[in-house]
């Protein structure tokens, strides 16, 4: 049994050591371009000195050739300026943030333990969207992908505040995760939301648009109301969450 529990121990810890999920290269990446760690993120969210009860660390082990540890999101709950709230955080340095069919059941579980227990819920949002290469898998049903927003009518209509840090890139299907929140942040020349990225629409209309342009913080904050408060960078996104 002591075997067992190191062994338990030891792959979480190989998970969290690093502040995200992603390798060395990928997280310094992550930090090169400003963004922090999800890990990071998370603890400067919480309470000082609180507790973090984290949700399936090791979803997605032995799965997908080992390439989602994680499943490339974060989960919990934790005191938020006194308030217990479920925390669903994305892992940028694994695949970009992308949903496997782990990520969405992992997703998934974190909103109905907020529904269950009428807990807050606060998205940190940094996402490429869906793993395309396993697209049948990630949206077939009604327990899938879609099944997330779903849920955030759910919430909504029974009062449960939502929050959304947008700290990334927020794609596809996942650009409904802020809009559909009460309260939605995004970090200026990180954050984005959009349905299709540039490259996307460059195929459909020819026309050359950065990303900032198409979907960051000035057009959701002052043109489109997606978002309701525009944060300098992560520090000042996760103060703002608070």
């Amino acid at each position: 049994m002591r075997e067992l529990v190191a062994d338990l121990r030891a792959r979480t810890a190989a998970l969290t050591d690093g502040g995200a999920g992603g390798d060395a290269r990928s997280i310094a990446r992550h930090r090169e371009r400003g963004k922090l760690p999800v890990r990071e993120r998370i603890d400067r969210l919480l309470d000082p000195g609180s507790p973090f009860l984290e949700l399936s660390p090791l979803a997605a082990t032995g799965l997908y050739d080992d390439e989602a540890p994680g499943a490339g999101i974060v989960t919990g709950i934790g005191r938020v300026s006194g308030v217990e709230c479920v925390i669903v955080a994305n892992d940028a340095t694994v695949k970009g943030g992308t949903y496997y069919p782990m990520t969405v059941k992992k997703h998934l579980r974190a909103q109905e333990i907020a529904l269950a227990d009428r807990l807050p819920c606060i998205y940190l949002v940094d996402s490429g969207g869906a793993f395309l290469p396993l697209q049948d898998e990630v949206f077939p049903d009604r327990d899938h992908f879609g099944r997330i927003f779903y849920n955030q009518a759910q919430m909504s209509a029974r009062d449960i505040p939502q929050v959304a840090l947008v700290m990334g890139s927020c794609t596809a299907g996942g650009a409904y995760v802020p809009a559909m929140s009460d309260e939605t942040v995004i970090v200026r020349g990180t954050g984005t939301i959009f349905l299709g990225g540039p490259p996307l629409v460059k195929a459909a209309t020819g026309e050359d648009v950065s990303a900032e342009d198409l979907g960051g913080a000035a057009v959701h904050a002052r043109i489109s109301g997606v978002a309701d408060h525009e944060a300098l960078d992560d520090e000042h996104a996760l103060a703002l969450g608070r």
